[in-house]
């Protein structure tokens, strides 16, 4: 089984980042759908359920799959043979970092129920503050695989 992880280490790699990158458009964008969905919708009839479908489709056709992707292909990375280093700090912050954007995706999810059952309470500029949270998180997960500490 490792050998075939080495061999495939390439193409492992490449369609993390790919799904990664699908993941974080995704994870950047529903919260402005979010913003947008409580400071106008209810000015403008008839636009809460087109909100609701785009949020849906994004969640669900696009974050949910690219989420997936990312997980099974990072776990495959880091079975691979000599790229991950337990020793060093690195992959533990890149994992706590993984876990929170994860964390953060299911948040998302749960606000789109909310919305979903007329049952939102948050603002927009409580969704625009919660934004920044997979900023963060990105920015955790990035120095920590490229600088390696």
């Amino acid at each position: 089984m490792q050998d075939i992880l080495i061999w495939l280490y390439p193409w492992t790699k490449a369609f993390h980042i790919m799904s990664v990158i699908a993941w974080m458009a995704g994870i950047f964008y529903l919260p402005r759908l979010y913003v947008y969905h409580v400071e106008m919708a209810g000015k403008t009839d008839g636009l809460g359920p087109v909100f609701d479908t785009m949020e849906m489709k994004l969640l669900r056709m696009i974050m949910n799959p690219s989420m997936v992707a990312t997980w099974v292909f990072g776990l495959m990375l880091v079975f691979t043979p000599g790229i991950v280093d337990w020793s060093a700090v690195w992959p533990w912050t890149k994992a706590a970092g993984v876990l929170g954007m994860t964390w953060f995706h299911h948040w998302l999810a749960l606000r789109r129920k909310d919305f979903a059952a007329g049952r939102n309470t948050l603002t927009g500029r409580r969704y625009r503050m919660m934004n920044e949270v997979p900023t963060l998180l990105m920015a955790v997960i990035v120095i920590s695989v490229v600088v390696r500490f």
